[in-house]
């Protein structure tokens, strides 16, 4: 019997169009369009005067070159004060056909000239300090590739607030699902102090380094840790050789994805479910996940066997040192132990 194929769900086609990075400069984007109006202007004037016999001047009755300039800014702006206007068939037709097309081109070139470099940048400028008024406390994730984007995931899942998450990165494609999931974003250089300091990298809870490369990211990690010297950073290295370097650079935690790997691959061969086990105990979407939190006051004095969350104690953290559940110091938590423990999930049974 031949297994079913799984059903595949088609969302249509996507229109994905071939982009790069334009090289021109903000002014001189700025300059560029003023220029394109300012020649559409100047060929309506070019027409205006060869055609100037289809005009009447209800002044003077002389059309002069300065009269056909005045014409066209009136008649581009549409402001028509009826001095000047066409009276033969042909003047008609030109402003209809071509005069009316160009009018509307400089119009619209105006209009977004000054929604991009006015209106656009002074909203975004607002509202980047309504953000950042109420930035404190916050999760801050340094790079949005594979390894970042999967960790905002997860915060979220978690039920971590996405309002409480800024996203640094320098692809604007990228920020796209971040922003999707109602994350606070910017497309900078997380290497440049500026950038860190708009986003209160000193008011942060928590700093999440994966700039997709080892050197970037301990460069990352240096520059968070001179402006934040408190802020706990983790940070994800590929090297083995760059996870000293990364705890020197000032790094909480270092993660070693490929190392991760291994020792799943490794549990795998001492059991066909200890692989499932580390991946389920990973992620919040599994039965049980593994959870770091304070001792409660009420707790203090009770064994580790005891918590009253009704997880499993699996070690405690005490001055730096890290202690197993079946050591004696476990016995007698005391105020300030750090306590890991695995706890069911919304989707264990």
């Amino acid at each position: 019997m031949v297994p079913a194929k799984p059903e595949r769900h088609f969302r249509g086609p996507r229109f994905k169009p071939l982009r790069r990075a334009v090289k021109v400069p903000v002014w001189g984007d700025f300059f560029i369009r003023i220029g394109l109006a300012l020649a559409l202007v100047f060929l309506v004037v070019l027409i205006h005067w060869f055609d100037r016999g289809g005009l009447a001047d209800s002044v003077d009755g002389e059309v002069s070159f300065l009269d056909v300039v005045y014409f066209t800014m009136i008649s581009i702006t549409t402001t028509g004060f009826g001095d000047i206007a066409p009276v033969t068939e042909r003047a008609r037709m030109v402003e209809a056909i071509i005069v009316t097309p160009i009018r509307f081109a400089v119009f619209f070139i105006f209009v977004g000239t000054a929604y991009n470099f006015i209106i656009k940048r002074s909203w975004e400028k607002w509202r980047m300090e309504r953000i950042q008024e109420n930035l404190a406390e916050h999760i801050v994730v340094l790079g949005f590739g594979i390894s970042g984007s999967e960790s905002v995931h997860e915060l979220v899942e978690r039920g971590v607030d996405p309002r409480n998450i800024v996203v640094v990165d320098p692809s604007e494609e990228r920020l796209i699902e971040a922003e999707k999931l109602g994350c606070n974003v910017m497309a900078a250089d997380a290497t440049r102090d500026s950038t860190l300091e708009a986003v209160k990298i000193r008011k942060a809870d928590r700093v999440l380094v994966s700039a997709g490369r080892d050197d970037t990211s301990i460069l990352i990690v240096l520059t968070v840790r001179a402006l934040a010297p408190d802020v706990p950073i983790s940070v994800v290295v590929r090297a083995d050789d760059n996870e000293s370097l990364a705890r020197q650079a000032g790094a909480n935690t270092v993660i070693n994805p490929v190392r991760f790997t291994g020792l799943l691959l490794a549990g795998s061969a001492r059991g066909a479910h200890i692989a499932d086990y580390l991946a389920d105990l990973a992620s919040v979407s599994g039965r049980v996940q593994l959870v770091e939190r304070e001792v409660t006051d009420e707790e203090c004095g009770s064994a580790i066997a005891d918590l009253k969350s009704g997880g499993r104690g699996l070690r405690i953290y005490r001055g730096g040192k890290a202690l197993g559940f079946w050591e004696d110091e476990c016995q007698n938590l005391q105020k300030g132990d750090i306590v890991v423990e695995i706890v069911p999930t919304r989707n264990g049974d």
